[in-house]
């Protein structure tokens, strides 16, 4: 009995030996992800999702080897972003990353521990998200595209390319936190060329619709697409919609333009979310937010669609196409 005893033990012992493996294993780091946006843009086959993974990778990490990653997303409603940020930092994430100005202030709020990468189209330094841009302050650093302070540059372009137009559109969403300063941007633009504007909103698809027949109404020359998440991810029914009612329509990123609209002007967004996802590989191999200065775009690409502007019946300046980074055909 004593010796059956014995072997059932010894038994019983080497069962358990893979459940005690399995306990052991050490866990994986986090990567969090806090976006204004949907979590369609940021699937690993999308196109931003993939630029931030090969970051990560040239840093030498792969999701699910590696570390792990825990999304939260607004889908534009941008004050539940506090409480979203709120429930990321409760699970103690290695980073943060986000997407939006109001999704990096809202990060920063939550935690001055855990390390934030941002991506944002503002001065980072104006808006509150660091003191210094080459040794950021705290726990925050990242890229900024200054997507929002090319205003200016995008109206004097609008003015060469359709220069009849005395009369500007700006789409933005209204929901979005960044709507109203960067009207106020574009209004400064637009006086300084002797030109009017009006400012549409739209947060859905019928009140996209409704902007363009808007711009219509008001007999506008051009209209400009505000960045923001929402808009972004309506870009074919923004060119659609500008195509139907034959308005000539500037956006901030490239992406806008290979989806049929007409021109844009910015910093490639792939490439910001490629160095953000190298910047968040760095902290998780230990380097501080405060040796990570804050990037800047060292090109800003004009793209023209040819295609699009002779549909328009738009004849594109020889100059503004010798200018020109890339053009569509």
């Amino acid at each position: 009995m004593r010796r059956r005893d014995v072997i059932k033990g010894i038994a019983g012992s080497v069962t358990a030996w893979p459940f005690v493996a399995r306990a052991q294993r050490p866990t994986l780091p986090v990567v969090g992800f806090l976006s204004g946006g949907q979590s369609e843009s940021w699937t690993p086959s999308s196109p931003l999702g993939a630029a931030f993974r090969s970051g990560l990778a040239e840093a030498g990490f792969v999701e699910g080897k590696n570390f792990t990653f825990e999304g939260r997303w607004a889908g534009g409603q941008f004050d539940r972003l506090p409480s979203l940020a709120a429930d990321l930092v409760n699970g103690s994430p290695a980073v943060i990353v986000t997407n939006t100005l109001p999704a990096a202030l809202a990060a920063k709020a939550a935690t001055s521990a855990i390390p934030v990468v941002f991506v944002v189209g503002e001065d980072p330094i104006k808006v509150g998200l660091v003191t210094s841009l080459n040794r950021p302050s705290a726990n925050v650093t990242g890229v900024t595209n200054f997507m929002n302070v090319l205003g200016a540059k995008r109206m004097e372009l609008a003015s060469e390319l359709v220069p009849q137009a005395d009369g500007i559109a700006l789409l933005v969403n209204q929901n979005n936190p960044n709507a109203e300063v960067d009207a106020a941007d574009l209004r400064a633009a637009a006086d300084a060329l002797g030109k009017r504007t009006v400012v549409l909103k739209a947060n859905n698809d019928s009140e996209i619709e409704a902007a363009f027949i808007a711009a219509s109404e008001h007999k506008l020359g051009a209209l400009f697409v505000n960045i923001d998440p929402f808009l972004f991810n309506h870009r074919e029914l923004l060119a659609l919609m500008a195509a139907r009612y034959r308005l000539p329509t500037i956006y901030p990123l490239r992406d806008f333009v290979s989806a049929g609209g007409l021109m844009s002007y910015g910093a490639n967004f792939a490439n910001a979310w490629h160095q953000s996802g190298i910047y968040a590989g760095k902290i998780l191999r230990g380097t501080k937010p405060t040796d990570l200065p804050v990037l800047q775009p060292t090109k800003i690409d004009l793209v023209i669609n040819l295609n699009t502007a002779k549909a328009l019946g738009i004849d594109v300046p020889t100059k503004l196409l010798a200018r020109a980074d890339e053009v569509i055909e």
